[in-house]
């Protein structure tokens, strides 16, 4: 396990190790506003062991929000709530990236005041979201099919991402981090299951990439290269979006952020959820399509983790559910101690309970 405890430099900073935190929606944020709360700052602290935390998918603007009680970062209170965050994950010797999210077509009017979620196209997502029940508990309800952006909207959404990147900063996170991953609004322009459109950001390769790509440049004019990354999912299947021709889509993009000298590419795995195992032609193509940091997500083991750091096909492993139940991951993994078993039932919303009780061996 000595590799996952070597240190990493990252075009911006160095991490203390390469045990990274995936982003995990935890759906606590306080209500009414989605505002980052004392019980987040406990979370994250107790997790700022990892080389570099990245956080839960917050939202750029009230309509990329999908779920109940995630936090956003596009007002003033969201942005103190992050810093108290921020401050204390420094504290403790830790580095925190935002993970900036527009959910697109994963949402529900209920969160909107009545209005559709928005999409590449106007396809129906064949999965649910949770969100605030009659009863004040978390309840799961379909998401009714989206409304297509304009293409003259598209402006507008690119502000949001801009005005959040500055927000961030404000905040006090080392970078960013573009959720382009798991069938959310960057992956519905990607995915040719999900964008259907006949215009200049539809059809062909390119141009399914060109609004991605334009968040990314958008993003990058408001911090630089270095501070921001990227994740995406090719292949990934998730309420009706099939994103088998997404390995094609995977390596262009890793180009194009290569090109641009991105700080990261944060590749999420498919199979944790549904799509298939990615082989190894798929690394040896990554790698070469982006020289800079690659960091992987997505069903590893401490097995695994080894064998795809030595080959050289990442440079970091980011892990979720481990890091749920164990605030001292990579504690744990250098030394060979065990692990504390998930309650995936205390997973989403509620209070610590599943959150923050896990125990931790440092104390």
């Amino acid at each position: 396990m000595t590799r996952l405890t070597h240190q990493l430099a990252l075009p911006a900073f160095t991490t203390r190790n390469r045990v990274f935190m995936a982003p995990l929606t935890r759906m606590r944020a306080a209500q009414p506003g989605d505002i980052p709360t004392d019980l987040m700052r406990e979370y994250y602290t107790q997790r700022a062991g990892a080389g570099l935390i990245v956080t839960e998918g917050t939202q750029i603007s009230p309509e990329g929000k999908g779920y109940h009680a995630t936090p956003g970062i596009y007002s003033d209170d969201q942005v103190a709530g992050w810093r108290r965050i921020t401050e204390a994950v420094h504290e403790a010797g830790g580095r925190i990236a935002l993970q900036l999210w527009h959910v697109g077509r994963i949402t529900h009017p209920a969160v909107h005041g009545g209005e559709p979620g928005v999409s590449a196209s106007a396809l129906p997502f064949k999965g649910t979201t949770r969100i605030q029940g009659p009863d004040g508990n978390l309840m799961s309800v379909e998401a009714p099919t989206p409304r297509a952006l304009a293409a003259d909207e598209l402006p507008r959404v690119l502000d949001d991402y801009r005005r959040a990147t500055l927000n961030a900063r404000a905040a006090g996170f080392d970078m960013v981090e573009i959720h382009g991953a798991n069938g959310y609004l960057l992956q519905q322009f990607m995915s040719t299951s999900t964008n259907h459109r006949d215009d200049q950001y539809g059809g062909s390769l390119v141009n399914r990439a060109r609004f991605p790509l334009e968040v990314v440049d958008t993003v990058v004019d408001a911090w630089d290269p270095a501070h921001v990354g990227m994740r995406i999912s090719p292949m990934i299947k998730v309420g009706g979006l099939d994103d088998s021709d997404g390995l094609e889509m995977g390596l262009h993009i890793a180009g194009e952020l290569n090109r641009r000298e991105l700080g990261y590419l944060h590749l999420c795995e498919p199979d944790w959820v549904g799509g298939p195992e990615l082989d190894d032609d798929f690394r040896i193509k990554l790698r070469e399509a982006f020289d800079g940091v690659i960091i992987a997500a997505g069903n590893y083991t401490p097995d695994k983790s080894t064998r795809i750091l030595r080959a050289g096909w990442a440079d970091a492993i980011a892990f979720g559910r481990l890091f749920i139940a164990n605030p001292d991951l990579p504690h744990r993994l250098a030394d060979g101690s065990p692990l504390n078993e998930l309650r995936p039932e205390v997973i989403s919303g509620g209070d610590a309970t599943g959150y923050t009780d896990y125990p931790s061996l440092t104390g």
